[in-house]
């Protein structure tokens, strides 16, 4: 499924999708900038032009094996003729380009790859090229925060499964009813939370009513980090036998230091 989103640019909402690991940028948004009334035309009109014709065939020739070069040839005689025209459907449909994606119905439109676009919003409009490119970095840098956050997040979880076999194999006796083993979980699970957050998951709960999720899921980059090592080092505690006010002790002072150290290296980064 093609992962979509929006930019706002001067005003305009330009959609934007990702298809293949490829981005796309929805040029019949950025035509509304010259003929709101029929973006269309302004793309086709765009599509007709030599060198339009000529940078796409040489995009398609560098990014697209199958990209039909014996079937573009003749286009590309004929482009910038009176006679000549060409619509996305058309340039997609005679060549197998990839970097035209025509999309119908409700919420429709012609998108193009990010270079594409930049192209032809530079065609419509310098100034909203500038634009759109500062706007379309902003939306990458922020996908690839969120992305790096997500990774720690499922480390965090990952780490967690460790935690918790740990658990079983040392601290749940063998007869034990299943709301009993729960409970034991939980009780360590809140030794990571008080050691980290000062605070277990039901006094979290009780002072962020309006919240929903658990503790973990508003946690911060530095924190899923300390998290994530703490797991790993609750699971080693306990495999040496340490008792639970122990290995909280510990923890406590483990986390306090990590987290001195991540702030103050960030703190750094940013200087």
């Amino acid at each position: 499924m093609a992962k979509k989103s929006t930019l706002q640019v001067k005003g305009t909402t330009i959609r934007t999708l990702q298809h293949n690991g490829i981005d796309y940028i929805c040029i019949t948004d950025i035509a509304r900038q010259k003929n709101p009334a029929e973006p269309k035309d302004v793309v086709k009109n765009w599509m007709r032009l030599k060198n339009t014709l000529e940078y796409l065939g040489l995009w398609e020739q560098l990014n697209n094996p199958t990209f039909k070069g014996v079937e573009f040839d003749p286009l590309l005689a004929e482009a910038g003729s009176n006679a000549f025209t060409m619509s996305p459907s058309r340039w997609v449909e005679l060549t197998g380009a990839v970097g035209i994606l025509s999309k119908n119905g409700a919420g429709g439109g012609t998108y193009a790859q990010r270079d594409i676009a930049f192209k032809f919003a530079s065609w419509v409009s310098v100034e909203f090229e500038l634009y759109l490119v500062k706007e379309f970095q902003r939306l990458k840098e922020q996908e690839q925060a969120l992305l790096g956050w997500s990774a720690k997040r499922e480390l965090s979880k990952i780490n967690y499964h460790i935690h918790t076999d740990a658990i079983k194999q040392n601290l749940i006796p063998a007869e034990v009813t299943a709301q009993q083993a729960s409970r034991i979980y939980a009780s360590e699970a809140d030794v990571l939370n008080v050691a980290l957050f000062g605070m277990t998951a039901l006094e979290w709960r009780d002072a962020h009513p309006d919240l929903k999720g658990n503790i973990r899921d508003y946690a911060g980059v530095n924190e899923l980090i300390c998290l994530s090592n703490m797991e790993n080092l609750n699971a080693v505690l306990i495999n040496e036998g340490l008792s639970q006010r122990e290995r909280l002790v510990k923890l406590n002072r483990i986390a306090i230091q990590q987290m001195r150290i991540l702030e103050d290296t960030n703190r750094k980064l940013l200087k």
